[in-house]
């Protein structure tokens, strides 16, 4: 009887010794080969970001309003748009589960991009690279799994999430001429597959749920570049006119936008923040007098950034506003095409109203310009060259 009941004992022994070393070769054949044999090939998280709540409104943009004021000039209601920030749900696509990609040979010098770090700056190399994709509206842009790095980190999501924003602050203020997209649409999707104690994150930006992220005025590639065409046109007979002189060319393009567009004091004409609504519409903002500016100048190939701060009125009044800095014999001077270009009442515009900021230096711009480099709040804070302290002689 004893003997079997030591057989018995004997038996389940061998059998959890068995098991047991079961289990750890399956733990070392996870490790060895990156599988999981609990678990399926691939998860995907699905939560929103959390980030910073002074980053994101309740509506993901900012409102950010200017005064009218007649005596002085104008001033606008501008929409700076915050990305929004979200991942993704559903299955694993074949598209995007691990990809490489690489945007390390595409070349950009420009003046916001040059200060973003490495990360921000891959997101913006991503999107000059996919431009021409991206007049669909649809088209995806990936990362592939070069922020692995940063996601694995603690608040990763969050840095990556603040990465993206500086990104595409950067590359609307670089580049007027991408006055079709809307940030406001553009998701920043994550995708994360697990392979055994491994995980790895895929990212890419489309347009979540929305219908596309152009704005809302164009709704296919074909009225994309048919608009495109239409600013270009504008463009090209101003640079056939380009003198040897930059001080004569930046006269002509000041005096052009001034004399060719009408400010929309009610703000809701089309493409009233755009190049579009400045060049072909002749109706904008400031920051369409400021892009159009810029969008100009780099058709010329004059160096100028567009410019965000507060202007004060002769009322008193803090405003937000838009203007450009522009280089001219080795210094920097700022010019404020939009109040230069200002609505009396009763009477018209005269010579000095008309150049009463053009090309000026800081001893007159610091009377009622204050610039900021902080686009949205809680954004990077990005920096403008030192202007001249004198105005242009």
């Amino acid at each position: 009887m004893k003997s079997k009941l030591t057989s018995i004992l004997m038996f389940f022994i061998i059998m959890a010794i068995i098991a047991a070393a079961g289990i750890i070769g399956i733990i070392i054949v996870q490790d060895i080969f990156d599988i999981n044999i609990f678990e399926p090939a691939s998860e995907q998280e699905a939560d929103y970001f959390e980030g910073n709540d002074s980053l994101y409104t309740s509506e993901d943009e900012l409102q950010i309003k200017d005064q009218y004021d007649s005596t002085n000039g104008k001033n606008t209601l501008e929409t700076l748009d915050i990305p929004k920030v979200k991942t993704i749900k559903g299955s694993t696509s074949s598209s995007t589960n691990q990809m490489e990609v690489n945007y390390d040979n595409v070349k950009v010098s420009k003046f916001f991009f040059n200060q973003l770090n490495k990360y921000s700056q891959t997101i913006y190399k991503a999107l000059e690279s996919n431009k021409e994709k991206m007049k669909t509206g649809k088209h995806q842009v990936n990362l592939g799994s070069t922020f692995t790095d940063v996601l694995s980190a603690e608040d990763g999501q969050k840095k990556l999430g603040d990465y993206f924003q500086s990104a595409i602050e950067a590359y609307f203020y670089d580049n007027p001429d991408v006055f079709y997209l809307s940030p406001n649409k553009m998701y920043l999707n994550i995708e994360t597959t697990t392979r055994g104690s491994k995980k790895t994150y895929n990212v890419f930006i489309n347009n979540g749920e929305a219908a596309s992220y152009l704005i809302d005025e164009f709704s296919s590639k074909e009225q994309v570049d048919e608009a495109i065409t239409r600013v270009e046109r504008v463009r090209n007979s101003l640079v056939r006119k380009k003198t040897s002189s930059i001080y004569d060319n930046l006269k002509m393009v000041h005096n052009y936008l001034i004399d060719n567009i009408e400010y929309d004091s009610s703000v809701t004409s089309s493409n009233t923040y755009d190049i579009y609504g400045a060049l072909v519409n002749g109706r904008c903002v400031c920051e369409g007098y400021a892009k159009a500016f810029k969008y100009i100048l780099d058709g010329m190939g004059i160096e100028s950034t567009l410019v965000i701060g507060k202007a004060t009125n002769s009322s008193g009044k803090s405003e937000n506003h838009a203007w450009n800095y522009v280089k001219l014999d080795g210094n920097y001077y700022a010019i404020d095409c939009t109040w230069d270009d200002p609505i009396v009442v009763g009477g018209t515009a005269t010579e000095k109203m008309k150049y009463k900021y053009f090309l000026k230096g800081s001893s007159v711009m610091e009377q009622d310009h204050t610039p900021s480099g902080q686009f949205t709040e809680g954004g990077m804070e990005f920096s403008y060259p030192a202007l001249s302290y004198s105005s242009y002689q």
